[in-house]
């Protein structure tokens, strides 16, 4: 056989192998995609029929639909509260955790267990469970004489109690934070200790910017996964109270399933996309000033 055949061979065996994804990806998401962004420009209710209105959708959204800009600023709060926390909450842990001790790995299962149920549910549940008026976060505290709050029924600690499911359960980004730690070599911080630096400076001199790309990685994406949220404040406050958890995903899905206005959520999860395009382009633009990679200059 030829080289040339051969090669030919290899390339329809490889088109036969990403065949089901490729198809999956066609009828599962491209083409729903594409669908979204016709009917967001139509009347779509599923009992009767889509007509085209134009641009009417996404005027309605900035114009007459006074709920939008509120969803839009409780999910940037959203966003602003749980991502840092679970960054930060993330390697600290990661840093902890990067110890050659004894049982460390049983640690380390620990931590990161929370995060394989993601926001499921049954955590959501179980929150909910736990910090109402009388859950057990608040009869805890009772046992130290302080006085329970209202964690769920607060407007102003509604949302920090949903945003803090989101950061117990960090354990996605602190083992890629614990990766990129031990692919730090040893010998630059014995370099750094010999030359008499502290502690501080060797964090902010050596372990931040060399972990730089997976901070870099792991903001983005949590930040798209913030945005994007929706079981968490419906199952734990169902928007409230007084619309202090009410995101956008909830408006999308209240719009599209219990008002059966598909070409309105349509209109509004395009919306949501641009916003995710343009921070996610702020973010890589900005990368540049403060993302370190080996290799750069080498």
């Amino acid at each position: 056989m030829s080289k040339h055949k051969k090669l030919k061979r290899y390339q329809l065996w490889g088109l036969v192998f990403i065949l089901p994804w490729l198809i999956g990806f066609l009828v599962f998401q491209l083409f729903p995609l594409l669908e979204s962004l016709y009917y967001s420009f139509t009347n779509y209710n599923p009992l009767r029929g889509s007509r085209w209105i134009g641009l009417s959708n996404y005027i309605k959204m900035f114009t007459r639909d006074k709920d939008v800009i509120p969803s839009m600023i409780v999910t940037l709060n959203y966003v602003l509260m749980s991502v840092p926390l679970k960054l930060l909450s993330a390697l600290v842990v990661a840093m902890l955790l990067n110890h050659k001790v004894r049982g460390i790995n049983l640690f380390r299962t620990v931590y990161y267990l929370p995060s394989i149920f993601g926001g499921s549910v049954a955590i959501s549940i179980l929150w909910r469970f736990l910090f109402k008026s009388d859950g057990v976060v608040n009869q805890i505290l009772g046992l130290f004489h302080i006085k329970g709050l209202n964690w769920l029924g607060s407007p102003d600690l509604a949302l920090l109690t949903v945003s803090l499911v989101s950061v117990w359960q960090f354990g996605s980004s602190m083992v890629l934070f614990l990766a990129g730690l031990q692919q730090i070599p040893a010998d630059m911080y014995d370099s750094a200790r010999v030359d008499g630096a502290s502690p501080h400076r060797i964090f902010f001199r050596i372990t931040l910017p060399m972990l730089s790309p997976i901070i870099f990685f792991n903001l983005l994406m949590q930040m798209i996964n913030a945005f994007q949220e929706f079981t968490l404040p419906f199952v734990i406050t169902n928007g409230g109270p007084a619309n202090a958890t009410y995101v956008y995903s909830m408006m999308i899905y209240d719009n599209a399933f219990r008002y059966l206005n598909m070409g309105y959520a349509s209109a509004q999860s395009w919306v949501l996309f641009l916003i995710m395009a343009v921070v996610t382009v702020f973010i890589f633009k900005s990368s540049s000033v403060w993302v370190f990679y080996k290799d750069e200059g080498t």
